[in-house]
């Protein structure tokens, strides 16, 4: 396996894997599928508000998974911290894709000066949330029946990461 920035050709994948997602589980709470534009429309903003967008890929160059991060909330006391996305291959969860992709992501994150981590996962994703876990994250809230889908009620468990890295504090008004 080999992690990679993404590139354009990767979108299509990178589409069908997060389309996935929507159709068959509760890690995008949205029934709305996106469209390979919109999806291309992501894949642009990312690239020139300079945030990574890294693919997973087998021996073929096959996209096995993706990641990415970006602003956690808009307003400017939030700027050090960022919220992060990974989606693998349903087929071959569980083979340490996620893993990999974590680990490439908080590398990035805390070159880029980055602060914090935050992932979002259903309460129900044990598996996720045992991932971050183990690389460090801690759960730092949960927010009980915040989403639904399926027709239930859907807990949302905040995760964190302090990086090593932080940026210097400046003041602002």
């Amino acid at each position: 396996m080999l992690v990679r920035d993404a590139q354009p050709k990767d979108i299509p994948s990178i589409l069908m894997l997060y389309n996935q997602a929507v159709r068959d589980t509760t890690a995008a709470w949205t029934t709305q599928e996106e469209t390979l534009d919109a999806r291309l429309t992501w894949y642009e903003n990312r690239m020139k508000q300079g945030l990574p967008v890294i693919v997973a890929v087998d021996g073929e160059d096959q996209v096995t998974g993706f990641a990415s991060y970006g602003p956690f909330r808009s307003k400017e006391g939030y700027r050090h911290t960022a919220e992060h996305t990974v989606y693998v291959n349903p087929a071959i969860q569980r083979q340490g894709i996620g893993r990999t992709l974590m680990t490439r992501l908080i590398d990035i994150a805390e070159a880029n000066g980055i602060h914090v981590l935050v992932g979002g996962v259903d309460g129900e994703n044990s598996a996720s949330i045992a991932l971050h876990e183990t690389l460090g994250f801690e759960v730092s809230g949960r927010l009980p029946q915040t989403g639904t889908k399926y027709g239930r009620w859907l807990d949302l468990v905040f995760l964190t990461k302090v990086l090593k890295s932080a940026a210097p504090l400046e003041h602002f008004e």
